[in-house]
């Protein structure tokens, strides 16, 4: 029964999130298309609430802990669900992501994508995209900002393995920027498919910065080290152990 009820508390804060996705966007669009900061507030505060409503709808709390990047980095986050996401574009001042292509045609979310500079790619252009996404933000055409990577490329179940692509390591080589990397354990709680929310407390920290100058080969190893020790760590403590 309690599980029933909870799915039930799930569907409705899954159908009000979007409707309120829907109704900030009528809010927040007339200013974002002559101002950018308009864009970053009404995708911030769409976040926030999200996180909001999750505390008393469905009893999942939220936590995001270290130290918050700003400035040029690069951010390598693991990501389980859409909820990492959320959290970490409700905190960091100026985000943008390598996004699919086909993310630009999505009602409301694809327009703030491209408004707040993320990077939509098409399959094998993806270094083509981040040279030219480089090139704006140095020639001013593109907002400076924290930009957001997935070193796995998709989401990840709790518990599985999935290999760390090459891409991170480029981009650590060509932007010469710091890497934060970030661990969560979201997907104990939020799951990439269906309905149902579980109770708890998801957490997304931010790990010491990976400094630049490191070998390809000394890069990825350390990065994949770092995120999968710290994620495995939260999400024991969010009752989940990975098999060994």
């Amino acid at each position: 029964m309690g599980r029933a009820v909870q799915w039930l508390r799930s569907l409705v804060f899954i159908v009000q999130m979007y409707v309120m996705m829907a109704v900030l966007a009528v809010f927040f669009t007339p200013p974002a298309i002559f101002d950018r900061s308009w864009a970053y507030a009404g995708v911030r505060t769409y976040c926030r609430y999200v996180r909001w409503s999750a505390v008393w709808m469905i009893g999942l709390r939220t936590e995001v802990r270290g130290q918050v990047p700003s400035g040029e980095v690069l951010i390598a986050s693991k990501h389980q669900s859409f909820l990492d996401i959320i959290m970490i574009v409700s905190e960091v001042p100026r985000p943008k992501f390598i996004m699919k292509s086909v993310l630009r045609w999505a009602p409301i979310l694809g327009w703030y994508a491209m408004r707040i500079g993320c990077v939509p790619v098409d399959r094998g252009k993806r270094a083509e995209a981040i040279k030219k996404m480089m090139r704006d933000v140095q020639s001013g055409d593109a907002p400076a900002g924290q930009l957001i990577i997935y070193p796995q490329g998709t989401r990840v179940a709790p518990g599985a393995d999935l290999p760390y692509k090459v891409g991170t390591a480029v981009l650590y080589a060509e932007t010469g920027q710091d890497v934060v990397p970030a661990a969560t354990n979201v997907g104990v709680f939020w799951p990439r498919h269906g309905i149902y929310r579980k109770p708890g407390l998801a957490v997304v920290e931010f790990l010491y910065p990976i400094k630049p100058g490191l070998e390809r080969e000394a890069f990825l190893p350390q990065l994949r080290t770092r995120i999968e020790t710290r994620s495995k760590a939260l999400m024991a403590e969010a009752g989940f152990h990975a098999p060994d």
